[in-house]
């Protein structure tokens, strides 16, 4: 019996692909790039299941190319890629990789943090330049962390650890609910407020966002949510970033409506907004936030097993259409 085929669009660690490789042949993207849309649709026209990032778009027409698939599996926690409905109704499961990301996430979020609030970068680029003269005291003066009031816009896994690591600088915790349901564990370990968006961003000195982007929360911070902000206060986005409205953040930051933003993720990637790249007071990083040795890897073997229970008719780990396997007993989807 012949093995199922598994293509890879990209490189994943070794881990993911030595264990797809015990059950299916395993095709990986030869090169490290990002595949332009044909090369992507010819890639998976014989494919059984699908290993993808955040870069491709999954939807009819991807269905539709791939008319063998069984699953496809994203190597990512957010899956705004994907049009999960039109693969229910295709009877397609689709997984994401949650949970194994969400420590790695939010201590990036806190080094966009720190870096942005004491100047880190602008300061090491003059230092770098040979152009520092030695130390004054007016120089690269940035904003202190501790007692400052700290804002979670999403307190889903990865925010709530976000949050939970502002222990050590005692600072008040706000946090935003798109359900309006309560965050227990904040408000039980960090007697953390479920505050109106507008008063968070009346209120908070660092905001962090880890909202998911839907709808709702596209460019949800632009210019008039700048303007509610803090002049001293910086923003940090390790989410989506579609969810700020990035000719927006660049004229706060031009015009000092705000004090600074660290930023993993952007609009338009992998470019940037005209003008953010000169910016001083704009720390950017190339969407590092699960970019560690043990996040990657974990994500890579996740999301191989996901796929590997998938080919074998079985609900995934982290299925994104669980109501594909409410079925009657003994019946799996093929």
């Amino acid at each position: 019996m012949s093995k199922p085929k598994v293509f890879v669009t990209r490189r994943i660690p070794d881990a993911g692909i030595d264990l797809l490789a015990q059950t299916a042949e395993v095709t990986v993207n030869p090169e490290d790039r990002t595949l332009s849309r044909a090369e992507l649709l010819a890639a998976v026209a014989d494919c059984q299941g699908v290993i993808g990032l955040l870069t491709e778009r999954i939807d009819a027409e991807f269905f539709d190319a791939a008319p063998q698939l069984k699953g496809y599996a994203n190597y990512a926690v957010g899956y705004d890629n994907i049009d999960v409905a039109e693969a229910t109704r295709r009877a397609i499961p689709v997984s994401n990789t949650p949970g194994v990301l969400t420590d790695a996430t939010a201590e990036c979020a806190w080094a966009l943090l720190f870096a942005a609030a004491r100047r880190v970068v602008e300061a090491d680029r003059v230092m770098r330049s040979g152009d520092w003269q030695g130390w004054g005291p007016l120089q690269f003066l940035g904003q202190g962390v501790r007692g400052k009031t700290l804002g979670i816009v999403g307190a889903g896994r990865i925010g709530t650890a976000m949050a939970l690591m502002s222990r050590g600088f005692d600072m008040p915790v706000l946090y935003t609910s798109s359900s309006g349901r309560r965050n227990a564990v904040l408000e039980d370990r960090l007697d953390a407020r479920l505050v109106p968006f507008e008063t968070l961003l009346a209120e908070a000195d660092f905001i962090s966002i880890h909202a998911p982007l839907t709808p709702d929360t596209r460019h949800l911070f632009n210019a008039a949510a700048f303007a509610r902000m803090k002049p001293t206060a910086c923003l940090v986005n390790t989410s989506r970033g579609p969810v700020i409205k990035e000719d927006d953040l660049v004229q706060a930051l031009k015009d000092g409506v705000i004090a600074g933003a660290g930023l993993d993720v952007f609009e338009r990637e992998p470019a940037m907004a005209d003008g953010l790249a000169g910016l001083e007071n704009a720390v950017v990083l190339p969407h590092i936030g699960s970019a560690t040795i043990e996040s990657r890897t974990d994500m890579a073997t996740l999301a191989a097993r996901n796929m590997l229970a998938m080919l074998a008719g079985q609900r995934p780990e982290t299925c994104l259409n669980p109501d594909l396997f409410a079925a009657p007993a003994g019946r799996t989807w093929t």
